[in-house]
Parts: C-alpha cells; sequence; structure tokens
C-alpha cells in the first residue's frame, strides 16, 4: 500500500464536500496516539488531522488515514480553520494554548483536565449520558469538552446499572492507578526503577518522589510532580457532575499500582436488600461491560489492555448477605480516547462544516 507523507500544515480541497480539520496536541503523547488511532477507526469526518506536541516529539512521523505525518510545533497558525482541537497535552500545555484555539474558532476536547473550571466548560461522558437518556443542547460554539475521569465514568455507568436493580446505600471503590496515567515519563520512571532495583542502583524519583517499582503507594513524595489526593477528589467531583444530583456518592480512595498500563477497581457495593449475584450480574451487562464469569480468567490490566469494554466480576461478600465485591479492568487510555472522539462526534452534530465566523 502507497503512503504519502504530508506535513501538519497540509490542506486538501475536501474541506468544501462536509469534512472537518482536527488538531491534535499531545500527539506523541500515549493519550494522543490512541486518539489518532481512534479517530481512524471511528471514520470521524476529517479532511486534515494536525499532529502538533513539544519539542521532544518535533519531527515524529505517525500515520494518519494511510498518510505519513510529521509531528510539529504547537504555533497559532496551526490552528486557523480547525474544527476540532484534541489537548492530549500535559496540563500546562493546555493552558497556554487554549485560548489561542478558542480565539480560532475551534471546539476543544480536553483530556488533560486542565480546563475543568474553566467558565462554559463541561465535564462529559457520553457513555454515561446515552444511559441516563440525556441529549446535549444544540450550541454552535459550545465551551471546551472536558473528558471526565476513565474511574469516574467507569464507576457512573456501573453504579448507574445497578440502581436500576436495587437501591444503593452505600458504596466504597479502591482504584488502582497505573503508571500510563502519567504519560509516557510515567511509564518510563517505572521501568527505570525496576531496572535500578533489580541491579541495586539508586532509584529516579522524578515523577512520583517515592518508589513505585514492586510497591503499592497511598501518597506521592513531597517533590512529586502530583497527588493521589487529588486524584481521588477529581474522580468524585466528575462523578457528581456526570451522575443525577440525587444518586449516592462512592467513596473512592486510589492507589498508585506497580503496572504500566490499565485500571483495576475493586468496588464494594450494599444495597438495600439481599445482594443475589446473578441478578447483579445482569443488571450490570450491556453495552461497554463484558461480564467475566468465575469459570474464566478474572478481569486484569493486561487482558483489558486495548479493549473498549469494561470488564467486570462480580463475587458475594462473605461479611455481608447485602453486598457484593466487584472486580473490574480497563484500559485508561482506550476509554478516555474513546470518550474524546465521541464528544467531538456529538459536538460535530450541531456544527456547521468549516470554521464559526
Amino acid at each position: 500500500m502507497n503512503t504519502n507523507v504530508k506535513t501538519a500544515g497540509s490542506t486538501t480541497s475536501k474541506s468544501a464536500q462536509g469534512f472537518y480539520r482536527v488538531a491534535i496536541v499531545g500527539a506523541g503523547s500515549l493519550k494522543g496516539k490512541e486518539v489518532a488511532e481512534l479517530i481512524d477507526q471511528r471514520n470521524f469526518p476529517a479532511v486534515d488531522v494536525k499532529l502538533l506536541d513539544d519539542d521532544e516529539s518535533l519531527g515524529q512521523l505517525e500515520a494518519m488515514k494511510d498518510e505519513i505525518t510529521f509531528i510539529q510545533s504547537v504555533r497559532s497558525e496551526h490552528f486557523d480553520k480547525i474544527d476540532f482541537t484534541f489537548f492530549a497535552s500535559d496540563a500546562d500545555c493546555t493552558r497556554k494554548n487554549f485560548k489561542q484555539v478558542q480565539a480560532a474558532g475551534s471546539a476543544i476536547v480536553d483530556l488533560s483536565y486542565a480546563l475543568e473550571n474553566e467558565p462554559g466548560a463541561t465535564i462529559r461522558a457520553p457513555w454515561v449520558q446515552r444511559q441516563l437518556g440525556q441529549v446535549d443542547a444544540l450550541d454552535l460554539q459550545p465551551g471546551p469538552a472536558v473528558v471526565a475521569h476513565p474511574a469516574a465514568l467507569v464507576l457512573a455507568l456501573l453504579l448507574g446499572r445497578l440502581r436500576a436493580t436495587s437501591p444503593i446505600t452505600k458504596a466504597v471503590a479502591t482504584v488502582l492507578q497505573p503508571a500510563s496515567e502519567h504519560g509516557q515519563k510515567g511509564m518510563d520512571e517505572l521501568h527505570e526503577q525496576t531496572v535500578s532495583l533489580l541491579s541495586f542502583q539508586q532509584l529516579p524519583k522524578k515523577q512520583f518522589d517515592v518508589q513505585v517499582a514492586f510497591n503499592l503507594v497511598s501518597r506521592y513524595g513531597e517533590q512529586a510532580s502530583s497527588s493521589l489526593l487529588a486524584v481521588s477528589e477529581r474522580v468524585v467531583n466528575h462523578y457528581k457532575k456526570i451522575s443525577p444530583e440525587q444518586n449516592l456518592v462512592p467513596s473512592v480512595v486510589v492507589v498508585q499500582a506497580p503496572t504500566f498500563h490499565g485500571y483495576a477497581i475493586s468496588l464494594n457495593v450494599t444495597v438495600s436488600g439481599a445482594a443475589d449475584v446473578d441478578e447483579l450480574s445482569k443488571a450490570l451487562a450491556g453495552e461497554h461491560v463484558s461480564l467475566i464469569p468465575g469459570s474464566q480468567e478474572a478481569p486484569n490490566n493486561v487482558n483489558a489492555a486495548g479493549q473498549g469494554d469494561i470488564l467486570v466480576s462480580v463475587a458475594p461478600d462473605s461479611s455481608n448477605a447485602n453486598s457484593a465485591w466487584l472486580w473490574i479492568a480497563f484500559d485508561n487510555l482506550r476509554v478516555a480516547a474513546t470518550t474524546a472522539v465521541e464528544c467531538a462526534e456529538a459536538m460535530a452534530a450541531s456544527r456547521p462544516r468549516g470554521q464559526v465566523q
């Protein structure tokens, strides 16, 4: 198959035929690559996809729709006539560039969470919205769509289905976070720590400021780039934003796991009556959820990798007849990227082709 090489600034005449122009800021990041792949797989009507990133990824080649595209620097001229901009960069890059993107008339989908408190921004989770029967209001110039934290989305989707069977009186979730939630730098540090431990070398701790290899931690060191408490607060906050106000809010603690990729969640749910595992499993089954029976390998971050579905197994709670345990695993990058592209698809339904003047 022949491929063409183009630059991020290339143009084509197809835009007049009803296609959109897209930019991915942070195209070299783990999330950015996942977004680019899903734009292609879902046949998002994009005639031109500009891949933009910081100095570390400049000149890198990526395949997009049978073409080889260079990753170029983030510059204001690259947002001219762009319809949708995905921010898969770090939060600082998003804050630095989103205003010029807005000024250029582009709709924004934020996977970095940097814009979650900006005026007009909304936390979005299309899977949960469809389950609730919610329909987006038409808006020619919507504010930033901030992708809901994957753990918040998963908890909202599953607890929402369980409520249809029996009222929930309590829910407690322990969320095991992978290194990939910190991007490539987090993955690299976990790898370097693993190698250093096995060779009796000093551990690099720039990202986590604590040993995460072969370890479980509930908080990072003081010099870490983020905090697990802040992640727990974000998960709960996003859950509240995407769930009906009257719904019970789960107690959530986020723990850093010594895994490279894929979330796991241990969720204990207490219902008003006896917790029937079969009935709860039937309630959970449906779109985006794969129920794993006890006869098969339990959900884990390895077998969830690359899958769009949430893997779930249900077991009784031996100490409480009114509660049950859910063991959940899912690909955090795939869930976040799918949410982002579905947000753009929903926004496209009300957006004219080409830049709004």
